[in-house]
């Protein structure tokens, strides 16, 4: 007889396993390799990012597949707002979304909509054909396919900002990830992150989230931010990204071993 297996937890769960901030981080690389060996660093979750790294769904599975024998939630953030690509995602296995640039709470309704099999929504129906029902080895993966999706939507702009409220408030969305990069180009502000007027934008989202009862996290490489955003309330915060982990990690083997000649005095300007 074949197996009947389990989906692992997904992002929601974390929340109700941990009593403690979740950290993780962005894998854009789009390398499987790269992929396993930051799987098993201890973090909480991954975020395969198709928006900004070159990751097609092809390099999605290969990452899920990477990702799956250790005790790390992946989490994929699609390149945008579509039912077509959520779908997609959704049946490569991926059980927990990130999707991006969602100013208000009727973009926020398309995305849930996206994730939900009808008459809740409008998921294409694969079952016995993809890999998140496990070519129908999960048990009643149909009835339980919407409750197994923890979908995030992302506020990065100054627009969604003001409807952070109505955003989070949206039946069906989990939580909101807080965008700093984007929302510092909104206000006018590009690559200053840690402008006051951007840091104000971001504490008063996440109080404006965590009263509407839903799970709020930002992107925040740089430490001091992170723990200031998790003092203000932060439920997780997205530490870092492998690409830009090899990138410092090599510039300091080369200030170290060969020296000023070949490198730059100046910290990047922007994360």
């Amino acid at each position: 007889m074949p197996l009947r297996l389990e989906p692992a937890p997904s992002f929601k769960d974390l929340f109700t396993l941990n009593g403690r901030t979740i950290a993780g981080m962005f894998l854009d690389s789009g390398d499987a390799g790269i992929a396993e060996i930051c799987a098993g660093a201890g973090l909480d979750y991954l975020l395969i990012d198709a928006e900004h790294g070159p990751v097609n769904l092809a390099a999605i599975l290969a990452q899920l597949r990477a990702i799956a024998s250790y005790p790390v939630v992946p989490v994929v953030r699609v390149p945008t707002n579509d039912p077509v690509i959520i779908k997609q995602v959704l049946d490569l296995g991926a059980q927990s979304l990130i999707v991006p640039m969602v100013n208000t709470a009727e973009e926020a309704r398309q995305a849930v909509a996206a994730t939900r099999y009808a008459p809740a929504g409008v998921r294409g129906v694969g079952g016995v054909l993809v890999r998140s029902a496990r070519w129908n080895r999960v048990p009643d993966y149909l009835a339980r396919a919407n409750a197994l999706v923890s979908l995030l939507v992302q506020i990065e702009s100054a627009e969604a900002v003001e409807n952070a409220a109505e955003i989070a408030g949206t039946d069906g969305i989990d939580g909101v990830f807080i965008g700093p990069s984007d929302l510092a180009a909104t206000m006018g502000l590009l690559g200053q992150q840690d402008h006051p007027e951007v840091v104000a934008s971001v504490v008063r989202t996440i109080a404006a989230v965590k009263r509407a009862g839903k799970i709020i996290g930002v992107n925040a490489f740089v430490e001091a931010q992170a723990r200031q955003y998790i003092a203000a309330g932060a439920d997780f915060v997205n530490v870092g990204a492998d690409v830009a982990l090899i990138a410092r990690g090599t510039e300091a083997l080369v200030a170290t071993y060969i020296g000023e000649r070949h490198t730059s005095s100046a910290a990047p300007a922007s994360y």
